[in-house]
C-alpha cells in the first residue's frame, strides 16, 4: 500500500473512533517550488545551494541536472526510487536566471504554533475553528504525511497530544516519542526549545473537552500575525468581538451556552450546520467548541461551571445583519428545544454597526476610546492658549501709537478713545450663546446582550 493510502486509512480510522486529528501541511521537498528563493525548482544546469548551518531532511522525487550542489553541514537528501542527480554546465530553460544560484529557503521557518500550517477535520464548509484550536489540542492525533520530508520548530513551552504519526510510525507512548525525538531522524525533523509529549487519552466527554492551548495562545498569535507585522487586520464594525481562543477581533455574534449532562457537542454542531446554515447565511462562518470561562465572564454571569459552549457567528460582510438574525433563530430554537438538547441557558453578544465610508482601523477597542478624549483635551487647551494670546496682543495694541516719518504724534489731551471689538462685545456674545444650537447626544453603543433560559421559554430580558 502506498504512502497516500496509509494516510487515507489513518484518517478514516480517526473518523470512525471520533478522534480529532491535525495534519501537518508544509514540507521540505526538493521538488516543491515554494521551498526555493525564486519560487521555482532549480533549472537544468543551475547551481543549487542549501543553508550551510541548517539541519534539514530533503526528499527528492524527480531527476535533476545541476552545475553545482552545495550541501548543508548536517542534513540528508532522500532519493526516491529511480531518482539521481547529474552534472551539467549549460541550461536550456529560457526562464532560468543565468548566473543566479537556486537557494533553498530557511527550513526552520515552519513553526508548530502557526495555525495556517495545520489542516483540521473541522474544515467543513460553513464551520471554522478559533485560532487556538487550529493548532493540535490536548486530545488530538497529529499526522505528518509519510510521503514528504518536513521540519517543525517546536518553539517554547510544553505541548501534549494524544498521538504523533511520523515516518510511518505512530507514537502513543511518551518514552517511544522521546527516543525518536532524540535520534538523528528526529533531530532532522523537530527542533527548538519546546517539549512534545503524548498521552493516549481520547476525549470521553460527550459535551466536548477544552482544547488546552490557553497558555500557548500568545505564541500562536505571534506566529499567525508575523506576516502582518504582528498586528491584527482592521475590522469593519464598531464594538468588535474577540472570542475565547481567537487572536483578533471579528464582526458578528457570540452565543455562550451552559449545559447539562444530556448535551452532546458533536450532535449540536451537526444540528447547527444542518438546520441553520441555510443559503441566506452562506456568508457566515460558525465555530462551536467548549472553552473555559474567563474571570471577566464569571464576574458578569455569577457563580457557575468553569466551562461553557462558545458558538461564534463570524460575518464576512458586516452590515448585512446575518449574524444578528441567525443568533435570534438559534435563541428561539433553544427556547423551544433547549431542554431536550441539554442546554440550560444562553447569552448572546453582538458587534456594533458597520463602519461606513472607510476602513475601521483604529475605530474599535480601548485604544480608540482612550484616544478620543485625548484629542478633545488637546484641542481645548490649544483654544485656551490662542485666546490668551489674542487678549494680550489686543491689550498691547490699544497702547500703541503710530507716527509718520521721524516725528512722533503728540499725545492726546482727552481720554483714550479705544475701539469696539465685536469679538469681545458682551451683548453680541450673549446673543450668540442664545442662538447656538444645543448639542446632540451620542448614538451610543449598538452592542447588545441577551439572556434566555429554555426552562422558561418565551421569556427574555436584557442582560
Amino acid at each position: 500500500m502506498g504512502a497516500l493510502g496509509q494516510v487515507v486509512l489513518w484518517l478514516q480510522f480517526c473518523a470512525l473512533t471520533r478522534a480529532a486529528y491535525k495534519l501537518w501541511l508544509p514540507n521540505t521537498d526538493f521538488d516543491d517550488a515554494s521551498n526555493w528563493s525564486q519560487n521555482q525548482t532549480p533549472c537544468a544546469g543551475a547551481a543549487v545551494e542549501f543553508p550551510a548551518h541548517k539541519m534539514v531532511s530533503v526528499l527528492v522525487q524527480a531527476r535533476h541536472s545541476v552545475s553545482d550542489l552545495l550541501l548543508p553541514l548536517d542534513g540528508e537528501l532522500i532519493l526516491a526510487s529511480g531518482v539521481a542527480f547529474s552534472a551539467s554546465v549549460t541550461t536550456w530553460d529560457p526562464n532560468c536566471s543565468a548566473g543566479s544560484p537556486a537557494l533553498f529557503r530557511d527550513p526552520d521557518r515552519f513553526l508548530w504554533h502557526d495555525p495556517s500550517l495545520w489542516h483540521s477535520e473541522d474544515a467543513v464548509s460553513g464551520l471554522f475553528s478559533v485560532d487556538a484550536e487550529r493548532v493540535p489540542c490536548r486530545h488530538d492525533d497529529v499526522v505528518f504525511p509519510p510521503a514528504t520530508s518536513f521540519r517543525v520548530g517546536l518553539g517554547p513551552g510544553v505541548r501534549t497530544v494524544r498521538s504523533v504519526s511520523a515516518l510511518g510510525q505512530t507514537f502513543t507512548r511518551d518514552d517511544d516519542l522521546a527516543a525518536f525525538l532524540a535520534s538523528r531522524a528526529g533531530r532532522l525533523r523537530f527542533h527548538g526549545p519546546g517539549a512534545l509529549h503524548v498521552v493516549p487519552e481520547a476525549c470521553a466527554d460527550p459535551s466536548g473537552c477544552v482544547c488546552g492551548n490557553d497558555e500557548e495562545l500568545p505564541w500562536i498569535c505571534a506566529a499567525l500575525l508575523q506576516p502582518l507585522g504582528g498586528r491584527c487586520p482592521a475590522v469593519a464594525c464598531r464594538d468588535a468581538l474577540q472570542p475565547e481562543g481567537q487572536c483578533c477581533d471579528l464582526c458578528g455574534a457570540i452565543i455562550s451556552l451552559t449545559h447539562g449532562a444530556a448535551f452532546d457537542l458533536e450532535q449540536y454542531r451537526a444540528r447547527l450546520l444542518r438546520t441553520f446554515l441555510l443559503p441566506e447565511y452562506q456568508r457566515l462562518q460558525v465555530a462551536v467548541s467548549k472553552v473555559r470561562r474567563t474571570q471577566r465572564v464569571r464576574e458578569a454571569a455569577g457563580p457557575g461551571p468553569d466551562t461553557e459552549i462558545q458558538v461564534v457567528l463570524a460575518e464576512a460582510e458586516p452590515g448585512a445583519g446575518g449574524a444578528t438574525r441567525l443568533a435570534q433563530d438559534i435563541l428561539a430554537d433553544i427556547a423551544e428545544n433547549g431542554e431536550a438538547l441539554g442546554i440550560l441557558s444562553a447569552t448572546v453578544r453582538e458587534s456594533g454597526s458597520p463602519v461606513m465610508g472607510g476602513s475601521a482601523a483604529g475605530l474599535d477597542g480601548p485604544g480608540h476610546r482612550a484616544a478620543i478624549p485625548g484629542v478633545v483635551v488637546a484641542a481645548l487647551l490649544l483654544a485656551v492658549l490662542l485666546a490668551v494670546f489674542l487678549v494680550v496682543l489686543l491689550r498691547r495694541a490699544r497702547r500703541l501709537r503710530w507716527s509718520r516719518g521721524e516725528d512722533a504724534a503728540p499725545a492726546p489731551t482727552g481720554p483714550p478713545l479705544g475701539f469696539d471689538n465685536p469679538v469681545f462685545d458682551s451683548a453680541g456674545f450673549a446673543d450668540s450663546k442664545q442662538r447656538a444650537p444645543a448639542p446632540q447626544p451620542d448614538a451610543g453603543s449598538t452592542s447588545r446582550s441577551y439572556f434566555i433560559n429554555p426552562l422558561f421559554a418565551g421569556q427574555e430580558a436584557e442582560a
